[in-house]
Parts: C-alpha cells; sequence; structure tokens
C-alpha cells in the first residue's frame, strides 16, 4: 500500500496587527495563532518578557495590557491590537528606574533573574491598584508567579520598599 505524499503544512497568511508598545504605536506583521510573547520578542526585540512555560502558569512572560498584569505567552498577538501592552522595558528606563525595579534591586531581591520581569510588572500592577497592600494580598497576587532560587523574602521586602517609595514621604503633624 503506498501512501499519497502530503502537502507541506501551510503556514497561516500574516495580518498587519496595530498597537501601542510601551507608549509608541507599532505595527507588525503575524499570524493569527502567534503569542503575544512572540511578536514582542521575536519581532520587537523586547527581551523582559522570558519564554517560561508556554501556559500562562509561571509568570515569566507577565505584561501590562491596559494597565492589567497579564501572561503574554497565551494571548493571541491579534487579541491585543489597538490596545497598550507595557512591557519591563517601558516600565521605567535606565535613567529612570520605575519604584519597583530600584526596590528590587535594593532588596537585592534577584538571584538567577529569570521570574524577575513576571515579579517586577505583577507588583506594579498590583501596587497601581492597591498602594498599600496586606501582606496577605501581596502573597496571594505573586503566588502565580513561581521563583525557583528562593528569592522569596527579599521579593517581599522589595514590595515593601516599592510601596513606601509610590507613597511618598510621610507627612507630620508638627
Amino acid at each position: 500500500m503506498t501512501q499519497k505524499p502530503t502537502a507541506p503544512a501551510q503556514n497561516p497568511p500574516a495580518r498587519s496587527i496595530e498597537l501601542i508598545v510601551n507608549g509608541e504605536p507599532v505595527r507588525v506583521e503575524a499570524d493569527k495563532s502567534a503569542s503575544l510573547l512572540h511578536v514582542l520578542r521575536n519581532d520587537l526585540r523586547l527581551n523582559g518578557p522570558k519564554f517560561g512555560c508556554g501556559y500562562g502558569q509561571c509568570g515569566a512572560c507577565t505584561v501590562h495590557v491596559d494597565g492589567i498584569a497579564a501572561r503574554s505567552c497565551v494571548i493571541p498577538a491579534v487579541g491585543v491590537a489597538g490596545r497598550s501592552v507595557t512591557t519591563l522595558e517601558g516600565l521605567g528606563s535606565r535613567e529612570s528606574w520605575h519604584p519597583v525595579q530600584a526596590a528590587f534591586n535594593e532588596a537585592q531581591a534577584a538571584q538567577c533573574g529569570y521570574c524577575l520581569n513576571g515579579m517586577v510588572m505583577q507588583v506594579a500592577a498590583l501596587l497601581a491598584r492597591d498602594p498599600n497592600p496586606s501582606d496577605e494580598r501581596i502573597r496571594a497576587e505573586l503566588s502565580g508567579n513561581l521563583c525557583r532560587c528562593g528569592t522569596h523574602i527579599e521579593i517581599l521586602r522589595a514590595v515593601a520598599i516599592a510601596a513606601a517609595a509610590m507613597a511618598g514621604p510621610a507627612e507630620t503633624n508638627d
């Protein structure tokens, strides 16, 4: 019995997608199956979001979509057309770190650094919503971000430092 040769799989046609990345309008050509993470890393050369699990469970790929923390590995790029996406690179700059980035540095909360993108992005989204979260709220918020190096204590300390910095100087009643 002979088998008929099969035609090679065709890639879906590319589609033009317009979105705002780190405050700048961009247009990329991507097929319908391309994830936002793929477009950010491969097409736009943004290396903040990392590929970890590919299932949206580890948090390494976290970005902000319209200010909400989201897992870019499971979001189709076409699903964010016209929306605002912020990556670690757009959170702050080398000259002016976001308070969360500065706090992670101060607390020495990075070891291997692989989870760092997700942790920073998740914390920045949390503090934007809740500038004074309880320890329980912080732990719940970060429970879906995996760190295998064991810097959990330093990460929690960084959140406290960032929250204090974002709150500004304490008022005195003198």
